[in-house]
């Protein structure tokens, strides 16, 4: 199984109550008549256990903070991005088995979802979700296609932006496009050519999901669909932002509701 912080916080939480509960039910009394002082493990056991349990269940059923690692999100969101996931928006699901427990609610067109990523499940991808099981997604000379119709795009404006591993500024135009109802900024580099398909029908309990910087982004249109197993939250808020390139606080972007 692969360690991560997920399963050190849950090992962490269960061996601290396991040895509390050890101490309560077997140790204590022997050391109150013996008129023992408290060991330093029993104490440590006893502080820690429950704030490790309120960080767990708090991390695991309610909100999870995920950084932005790469631009593929752009203009929404950038590298340095940290954003507040909500746990709860698709189900509550059990820590490190994934298991759903509780069904709420299922992702919409146009949610930016935080999911295991297929090929690796180990690695956490965050995605707009752009079709929905039974959706038929086309997109041709760069305009996505929701059965059939066509997802409205205005142009912005151009500029440019640097990319991940390009030694050079890229020349983009941002647009605003309608998904349905939910209207967002997109880039895409007139640059590139497009990569059309037509007609890839959404299997049921799977989504199609893309990167707003769409000539920049490895999504459903490389690795395929996201199995709704693979779920992890909503992005709802960005609470935090790192301009690693000046080491500077976007303060700009701190709270701003993610659409």
């Amino acid at each position: 199984m692969h360690l991560s912080f997920e399963l050190i916080l849950t090992s962490a939480v269960f061996i601290s109550g396991i040895l509390a509960l050890l101490d309560y039910v077997f140790l204590a009394p022997k050391r109150a008549r013996a008129a023992q002082p408290l060991p330093l493990w029993v104490e440590y056991a006893r502080s820690f256990f429950p704030i490790l349990l309120i960080v767990l269940l708090f991390r695991s059923f309610l909100f999870e903070p995920f950084r932005i690692p790469s631009g593929s999100l752009k203009p929404t969101l950038v590298i340095g991005d940290f954003v507040l996931t909500s746990k709860f928006a698709y189900g509550i699901r059990l820590p490190v088995l994934h298991n759903k427990i509780i069904k709420i609610g299922e992702p919409q067109r146009g949610d930016i979802a935080v999911f295991r990523f297929p090929p690796d499940p180990r690695q956490d991808y965050i995605k707009r979700i752009v079709g929905i099981p039974g959706d038929k997604i086309s997109y041709i000379d760069k305009v996505l296609y929701v059965n059939g119709k066509p997802a409205d795009q205005t142009i912005l404006g151009y500029r440019t932006e640097r990319e991940e591993h390009v030694p050079f500024d890229i020349r983009v135009v941002k647009k605003q496009e309608n998904l349905t109802g939910v209207i967002h900024d997109i880039y895409q580099n007139p640059d590139m050519p497009a990569e059309n398909f037509k007609d890839v029908v959404v299997p049921p309990g799977h989504y199609f999901a893309m990167g707003d910087n769409r000539d920049n982004s490895a999504d459903s249109r490389v690795w395929g669909f996201v199995p709704e197993a693979n779920l992890v939250g909503k992005a709802i808020l960005t609470w935090f932002s790192w301009d690693h390139d000046n080491l500077s606080v976007r303060w700009q972007r701190m709270g701003q509701k993610i659409q």
